[in-house]
């Protein structure tokens, strides 16, 4: 039975590209996901690729068997029937989603006409009825295929569309659960295998063989059915499957049985074999069920990143709360959010005071102060006060439904490393059956016993597993990815989570990425003795009103040691040069070198002090005072772009890793030098355009090094894109972030390494998934051609090896980045 779907549940990170290819540019490429039913080993994803990717106007296709889904870039004109008709001929079935959608404006037939059809026009549509009666649309259409797509389908017909509330809980699906299958088949296997294992202590019992017919009966036909069918549609498609391998082995134990017991049907009961071909169907049973178990904690994490997508919004209209659908908010509406509340859109806090928990979107363990003019992102939780919140970002444009899609195009992916698999999978079907022919025919030469090369050959059929060869790399690429997105750590597709393991050398960019980005006032020094607290103090009155990046620094100051500021009067900007008031009845001037210069003051003693300064990058301000037409020296501030403190930790730990570490900066030599040296960095770069960073990171690469690239700008662009593998600061540009690779959702550069760390373990554990898959095979296949594996044991093998290589996976969700909850320690290392 096909579920209802709310409305809102199916809105897909890719919304805008659709919306964009389908209005915009009806030629344009479009993005489908489509939910395939049937597949069960590698086999499945390969016949599949290739049934998609023979259509005209597909460009690419991949299929991942974990989530059971197909992702496929075609041009507009590809009819969404077209793409399911492809599917179900490889022998699989295509999952479409029922859409409800409101309709206003419709007034008769006609109206009814005109709709439907352009509905039907919009890709990924298959179906489109209109209820005029009760103003409804009923859309069939593929995953993928937004209601804002459709919406505006309705929309250039003439006619509005809205989205249709549910008035009840949809009811819980009828019918059996999952396990009724693997429990009636045990049901009935067991008294097959009693005599087994009562023989085992001693006691002999027989069943007899009417009574084990009619036991393994239903387990073959009935719960066995579902291999006939995949199998067969399989052997419609020319190609095969695990499917029809436990279909052949266990018809051949079950049809052997059959013969055996009708030939002696007067004699004595002979030995029969219909426990094998019974145990081996309830095994795999058993095994698919865990199996799916086991898939479906692997896309815990885009699960848990779509259950916080809140579904309404207290929208303020004339002062009064309007509640709201989170789809009809509108960029620039204030939404009130109270305490407790999850976010529902992207926006600027207005008015209030809160801590926000960010948690689940940034990897952030700590709440996070917000007040008037902080961001606030859709998902995370308010804790404590009462928000107002102007919408900056709605639907698929807010920062969670960007994770998602990042999340989701990584998990679809396919890594480099599975086209090796994908080769093996071509050929291994037909080659398990040639082995199993060869075993047969083999062992009735040897031996003259027919009866037992057939047992042999089944097992060599049942023994054979390609559902494990095509779950190694996506599982783990799934449990990888999520598991780095809830550490903050956003992987953009499976090439460069599997380049960052073996990554060599780290370029960083210096400013925001290891460095806060903004100045700090980070030296005071007063004349002839005098009191730096009083040149902090004049210093503040003359910029008090000045919105400079370097007033800021000195308020900040300040602000954080508590000192009262003096009134200024009669304040002026001198442009380009510095600021000049009379503050305490005393005309004072705060400026550059040049100012000091023209004033004709004479620096004195602080001259090779600010020297010194300005050899390690910091900017020098010279306060003065005016004295009888001529100025006095009273000190001077020095400004520099501190360090983050987390950037000790994470070079540190990059070079216990062995990978060395570059800095790249448009900022002049001292600067650069003086900030490698506080970190420990091997290389500095200094006073370079966009173009050399590229150029650099290039070099880097002809000297043999895997090259990663950490930026936050525009201008890092161009070396993330140069670099093997990008990674971009969260908290800088957007077209850095779609430059790079991997995006690290806090400014925090420990998330480097940590990027490092769990590609490393997912590389890892794709590499144990297949090893354990190509050796099973490899070892198996062989032992049970010998007849040295029965074949229970060898239906059992195969139903384990698949949950075992999910299980291994799934173990990557235990990972926890070092960056995690370690602020403390990158602090005390910054001091």
């Amino acid at each position: 039975m096909m579920a209802r779907i709310k409305l809102i549940s199916i809105e897909r990170p890719n919304e805008p590209e659709i919306i964009m290819s389908t209005i915009a540019s009806p030629t344009a490429p479009l993005e489908f996901k489509l939910p395939i039913e049937g597949m069960t080993c590698a086999s499945c994803v390969l016949r599949v690729e290739k049934a998609l990717q023979a259509l005209p106007g597909v460009e690419s296709t991949a299929v991942n068997l974990a989530t059971e889904e197909a992702t496929i870039r075609a041009s507009a004109e590809v009819d969404a029937g077209a793409l399911a008709d492809a599917v179900r001929k490889a022998g699989y079935e295509v999952r479409s989603l029922p859409i409800e959608i409101g309709i206003e404006g419709m007034t008769c037939a006609s109206c009814v006409g005109r709709v439907e059809k352009a509905l039907l026009k919009v890709p990924g549509v298959s179906a489109a009825s209109v209820n005029l009666a009760t103003e409804k649309a009923t859309v069939t259409a593929l995953s993928g295929v937004s209601f804002a797509t459709l919406a505006a389908a309705v929309h250039k017909a003439g006619y509005a569309a809205k989205p249709v509330e549910d008035t009840s809980a949809a009811p819980a699906a009828a019918g059996l659960p999952q396990w009724w299958p693997v429990l009636a088949g045990a049901l009935l296997t067991l008294p097959l295998l009693l005599p087994m294992l009562l023989e085992l202590f001693g006691i002999e019992w027989e069943l007899g063989g009417w009574a084990q017919l009619a036991l393994a009966t239903p387990v073959q036909f009935w719960l066995g059915a579902r291999f006939y069918r995949a199998g067969w549609k399989a052997v419609k498609a020319g190609s095969g499957n695990m499917d029809l391998l436990v279909a052949l082995g266990t018809s051949a134990a079950y049809g052997l049985s059959v013969f055996l017991l009708w030939k002696h049907a007067n004699g004595e009961t002979p030995n029969l074999y219909f426990e094998a071909s019974a145990a081996v169907i309830t095994l795999v049973l058993l095994g698919k069920w865990l199996e799916t178990r086991a898939k479906r904690q692997t896309a815990d994490a885009i699960r848990s990143l779509n259950a916080l997508r809140p579904t309404v919004a207290r929208v303020l209209v004339n002062d009064a709360e309007v509640s709201t659908p989170v789809e009809q908010v509108a960029v620039g509406d204030v939404v009130v959010i109270r305490p407790g509340e999850r976010v529902p859109v992207d926006g600027e806090v207005i008015h209030g005071r809160s801590h926000v928990n960010e948690s689940l979107i940034t990897g952030e363990s700590l709440p996070v102060a917000k007040a008037v003019g902080d961001k606030v992102t859709g998902g995370s939780v308010n804790e404590e006060g009462l928000l107002k919140v102007r919408t900056a970002a709605i639907g698929a444009e807010t920062t969670l439904a960007r994770i998602i899609r990042m999340v989701e195009s990584a998990q679809a992916a396919k890594a480099p490393i599975q086209r090796i698999v994908d080769r093996v999978s071509a050929i291994f079907v037909p080659v398990v059956l040639g082995i199993a022919l060869l075993t047969f025919v083999g062992g009735v030469l040897y031996s003259g016993n027919w009866e037992q090369a057939l047992i042999s050959a089944v097992a060599v059929l049942v023994i054979a597993c390609p559902c494990a060869l095509g779950l190694a790399t996506p599982t783990a690429i799934m449990a990888g990815t999520g598991v780095a997105a809830r550490q903050g750590i956003l992987i953009k597709d499976a090439e460069a989570l599997e380049v960052a393991h073996s990554v060599t050398a780290v370029a960083f960019d210096k400013t925001g990425t290891l460095t806060e980005g903004k100045p700090s006032l980070v030296a005071i020094e007063a004349a002839d003795g005098g009191d730096v607290n009083d040149v902090l103090q004049l210093a503040a009155a003359l910029q008090k009103t000045s919105d400079h990046p370097l007033a800021h620094a000195v308020m900040e100051k300040v602000r954080v040691h508590r000192i009262a500021v003096p009134p200024a009067h009669d304040a002026q900007a001198l442009p380009g040069r510095g600021v000049q008031a009379v503050v305490r009845g005393q005309h004072l001037l705060l400026g550059s070198t040049r100012l000091m210069s023209e004033a004709g003051a004479d620096p004195g003693p602080l001259a090779a002090v600010a020297h010194r300064l300005e050899g390690e990058g910091r900017t020098i301000s010279w306060l003065l005072v005016q004295e009888d037409n001529r100025a006095r020296v009273l000190g001077l501030l020095a400004f520099g772009d501190t360090v983050k403190p987390a950037s000790y930790a994470a070079v540190a730990r990059l070079r216990e890793l062995g990978i060395r570490t570059v800095m790249l900066t448009g900022d002049n030599q001292g600067s650069a030098r003086a900030v490698a040296r506080e970190l420990g960095i091997d290389d500095a770069r200094a006073e370079l355009l966009p173009g050399d960073k590229a150029s650099i990171v290039e070099e880097l690469r002809k000297q043999g090094h895997i090259v990663a690239m950490v930026g936050d700008g525009l201008n890092d662009a161009p070396s993330l894109v140069a670099a093997d593998v990008g990674l971009s600061m969260s908290t800088g540009t957007d077209v850095a972030m779609e430059a790079a690779g991997i995006t690290l959702m806090r400014g925090d550069p420990r998330l480097v390494a940590d990027s490092f760390d769990v590609s490393r373990r997912t590389y890892s554990k794709i590499k144990q998934g297949l090893f354990w898959a190509f050796a099973y095979n490899v070892l198996g296949i062989p032992l049970a051609a010998l007849g040295m594996l029965n074949p229970v044991i060898a239906g059992a093998a195969m139903a384990f090896s698949s949950v075992s290589v999910v299980t291994n996976a799934l173990m990557l969700r235990r990972w926890k980045g070092a960056a995690t909850g370690a602020g403390a320690a990158g602090q005390n290392q910054g001091e």
